[in-house]
């Protein structure tokens, strides 16, 4: 057995302090670390675990290489331990109650109910979480207190909307969703005790707390951005570098997410005058667009043929550009979720338990807009996330580190990347779905405006959805929906754009310098087959690509 090197062995530490943040990630299930576990949300077992990834960091700065690859991985140990001391230590789970990647509520009901065990010790260790629920809910609501103390209060009407979304959880026993995890029958009785003894009363409790602890002093629509907390300006930038990966400032962001509005106004007036005849500004080509019914959905069912369809189109046309696709197709799954955003991907388990899944957001079909279908799909499933992060898993010469690292700006990044990159494989329908390409493309960019607008030049919630009306073609439910989204998980939403326009300066570098000697499939093979990578070291990835010619 070959002896893993130092830096091997600081990759394997880094893991363990990832699953230790968040057992419930997605990308972590089937990990021995998160067996059985939840998070332990007390400050105490916080700060504690950031001053460990902190240390974590130190060390494998200093750690010895031996070739370029290790050079990579030692780069993503130090940016993932960090990103772990500086996520922690800016207490977000003090004021977050309703987000549903970020919120205790959250991050129980989205993803316990998707576990899918696969095998007899996977099964016990699912049903040590249920019954972990209380102490993790009783530790939030305490955090919660501890925040109001300090003057982090949440958002008030967050606070009632966490508290409804309970409401019809405890409304329905019978339905919980905590009974559908496929176990074997002779866990079902101990499963389903479980629910009824411990997890619903924790539930409520929390419930309880909520609702009599924090409703009443929360921050009104006028004041949702972290620049109203205590050090919440310093925690914003912290969390700006965190989901970039680079030292941008909010403002430099901002004004990125300006001039790229202006430059995507102008591409709308040829398309939309394919789409609708005549010659129509921006404005009206987006007020058609989010406004004409014809436009909307019948129904789940046809939402979910044409994602089926789209992806099936990607898939026969991939390996014009991909040296190599992943073994397994994505699945795709509809699933009602209030408050979540229009889609989403779900990496398979490692241990292949769960296959990587495609989620559309069939909550009120015919409030959403189908010219965003064909965009969707791409930037999920394929060219997007399931080629990314499968491939990824794939990686089975790389430390487990580089296959699971959840990096937002090159994933997010790929994803954006990856619905242009089907425009140009020809990919969209007719103009209606390039249409969509572009609204999604407004609602990135716009996303660096609106959540730099929050959170550091302490913009209104209203200030944010007029934005969001004005620039893009989002339904009000989802304009409501994605301005709660920032509220409550600051930073995230600047990784699309900034990622997907530092893909395409490398490959338009790369380009440049190779001349007739580029080639696009050796690029995406590149790009991709070092995992998830933080945005500097993919440039240096690329750059000695380039220099080898």
């Amino acid at each position: 057995m070959t002896t893993p090197t130092p830096v091997a062995r600081l990759a394997e530490e880094a893991v363990g302090l990832i699953a230790a943040e968040d057992p419930l990630d997605d990308a972590l299930e089937g990990c021995p670390e998160t067996l059985g576990r939840l998070a332990d949300p007390s400050w105490q077992a916080q700060e504690a675990l950031a001053g460990e990834a902190a240390r974590l960091a130190e060390r494998a700065a200093r750690a010895p290489v031996a070739d370029a690859a290790e050079e990579v991985t030692r780069a993503v140990v130090v940016q993932q331990a960090r990103a772990v001391a500086d996520r922690l230590g800016t207490r977000l789970v003090e004021h977050t109650v309703a987000d549903y990647q970020n919120s205790p509520l959250g991050r129980l009901l989205g993803s316990l109910p998707a576990v899918r065990p696969a095998d007899e010790e996977q099964e016990r260790g699912h049903l040590e979480r249920l019954a972990a629920v209380p102490e993790y809910l009783a530790k939030a609501a305490e955090r919660h207190r501890e925040g109001l103390r300090a003057g982090r209060l949440p958002v008030a009407e967050r606070v009632r909307t966490a508290v409804a979304r309970l409401d019809a959880y405890l409304a329905d026993p019978a339905g919980d969703p905590l009974r559908a995890v496929p176990l074997r029958t002779r866990h079902h009785a101990e499963r389903d005790r479980l629910v009824d003894e411990r997890v619903r009363p924790a539930f409520a409790a929390y419930r309880e707390a909520l609702r009599t602890d924090l409703a009443s002093p929360g921050r009104s629509p006028e004041r949702p951005g972290l620049c109203h907390l205590p050090d919440g300006e310093e925690h914003y930038a912290t969390l700006a570098r965190v989901h970039t990966t680079t030292g941008r400032s909010p403002k430099e962001l901002h004004d990125t997410g300006v001039e790229l509005l202006a430059h995507i106004e102008r591409e709308y007036v040829p398309v939309g005058a394919q789409a609708f005849g005549g010659a129509p500004t921006p404005a009206e080509v987006r007020e058609r667009l989010r406004t004409d019914p014809r436009l909307r959905w019948s129904g789940a069912q046809e939402m979910l043929a044409a994602a089926r369809t789209a992806i099936a189109r990607a898939e026969l046309a991939a390996p014009r550009r991909f040296g190599r696709l992943p073994a397994l197709p994505c699945a795709l799954e509809g699933t009602e979720a209030p408050g979540a955003p229009l889609a989403w991907y779900m990496p398979a388990a490692l241990d292949g338990s769960r296959p990587g899944t495609y989620h559309a957001n069939t909550e009120r079909p015919a409030e959403r807009s189908r010219v965003l279908a064909e965009a969707t799909a791409f930037h999920e499933a394929v060219p997007g996330h399931h080629v990314q992060l499968s491939l990824a898993q794939e990686l089975t010469g790389l430390p487990r580190l580089r296959r699971i690292a959840w990096i937002n700006a090159y994933i997010e990044g790929w994803g954006l990347y990856a619905e242009r990159l089907a425009d140009e494989m020809g990919l969209y329908s007719g103009p209606l779905a390039r249409l969509g390409m572009l609204a999604m493309d407004s609602l990135r960019a716009a996303r660096l405006v609106v959540d730099t607008g929050l959170h550091h030049f302490g913009w209104t919630r209203e200030q944010a959805v007029a934005y969001l009306r004005e620039h893009t073609v989002l339904s009000e439910t989802e304009v409501q929906n994605e301005t709660d989204r920032y509220i409550e998980w600051p930073g995230q939403a600047l990784s699309y754009m900034t990622g997907r326009l530092e893909i395409q300066r490398l490959r338009t570098r790369a380009a440049r310098e190779l001349g007739p000697a580029f080639d696009i499939r050796a690029f995406h093979d590149l790009v991709l087959g070092g995992g998830a990578l933080p945005l500097d070291v993919l440039d240096q990835v690329v750059a000695r690509w380039t220099r080898r010619g």
